[in-house]
């Protein structure tokens, strides 16, 4: 097979470009939502979201936790599509992540958020979308169209979309340069060796683990297993896997770490060693682990950027395994691109 032998591995290279164009062409969305946001001063931050989007949202809770100081919760679109509750939502800042930005659940409680007093933005890849229809701001992904079913650049670009938002909210000129970097280290990541990882998935059961920002990354992992290669994944903290999961690891359990060279490294690190010494085979995207095999990274030009590099060299390990197994990524057996709740 070709490197462009399926949508997914393509559109995994074009992440890089991907990036590039909304940093091209979304500085004006963002711009004018940051200044909305440092206008109504928000005290707290919710997020909504399914799936990967919600993955995404994980992320961006770390952001504006460790940016901005503002705590943030992820909420159930149930609430309001199925238990018809109204959140009271002033002061908040409202996030809602969808890359159709069509599923009636995430576009009702986005209505009922703007209704409650919460301030809305909508991070979506259609601005035409019904979701970006109902917000006070939309911030357009630019990522063109994504049709494998498993998302990669539209997850990426969400990523960027939202920690563009903080750092512009926040003034951080550290971290923006950071993010107008990232194309050029996207490229060489989309490119990561992860075929030591890549074989030792045979069809168990795995980990995939992650502290603060790189959790995300775990988790989103661990959809991405399930959904392209049909292998059960879960997707711990690494501050968690100690005190419980570790149980099922027997000789041979695979494990996947993630990490960014940031305050988590270090105990990421001691951890991903833990479970080697129980015999798991722990892949880790770190130097600093003694027992497990570290993994290949692209590290950026800032900690908080670091796990978007990381996710994108997983998403070409990923997609190979699928095709190693004879699994078609663009086409997982009972899903579709555009999944629409209640």
């Amino acid at each position: 097979m070709t490197e462009h032998s399926s949508k997914m591995r393509q559109e995994i290279l074009e992440i890089p470009d991907a990036v590039d164009r909304l940093l091209s062409q979304g500085a004006t969305n963002i711009l004018d939502a940051a200044r909305l946001v440092k206008d109504a001063d928000p005290r707290f931050l919710i997020t909504v979201a399914r799936g990967s989007s919600d993955h995404a949202c994980l992320y961006l809770k770390y952001a504006a936790e460790l940016l901005l100081k503002l705590p943030a919760a992820s909420v159930g679109p149930s609430v309001s599509s199925i238990y018809g509750v109204d959140l009271r939502a002033k002061g908040a800042l409202c996030l809602s992540v969808s890359q159709s930005g069509q599923s009636p659940d995430i576009v009702g409680m986005t209505r009922s958020l703007k209704s409650g007093g919460g301030l809305t933005v909508a991070i979506t890849n259609d601005e035409s979308s019904r979701l970006a229809g109902v917000t006070d701001a939309v911030l357009p992904l630019h990522a063109g169209p994504e049709l494998s079913v498993a998302a990669t650049k539209t997850f990426v670009t969400s990523l960027v979309a939202g920690l563009w938002l903080m750092a512009e909210i926040k003034r951080d000129s550290e971290l923006s340069g950071a993010i107008r970097s990232l194309p050029g280290h996207l490229a060489q990541a989309a490119q990561g060796d992860w075929s030591a990882a890549a074989e030792a998935i045979t069809g168990r059961s795995l980990f995939t683990l992650g502290r603060g920002p790189s959790f995300a990354m775990s988790n989103e992992a661990a959809l991405k297993i399930k959904e392209t290669c049909q292998i059960h994944a879960e997707s711990y903290s690494a501050a968690e896997v100690l005190h419980g999961p570790v149980s099922i690891v027997e000789e041979g359990f695979p494990t996947i770490v993630f990490a960014a060279a940031d305050a988590a490294e270090q105990t990421t690190a001691e951890a991903a060693d833990a479970l080697a010494v129980k015999g798991a085979a722990v892949f880790a995207a770190t130097e600093k682990v003694a027992r497990a095999q570290s993994l290949p990274v692209t590290r950026t030009d800032h900690w908080l950027t670091d796990p978007i590099a990381t996710i994108t060299s997983f998403y070409s390990m990923v997609e190979a395994v699928a095709r190693a197994r004879g699994i078609d990524p663009d086409a997982p057996r009972h899903l579709r691109k555009v999944t629409e709740t209640v």
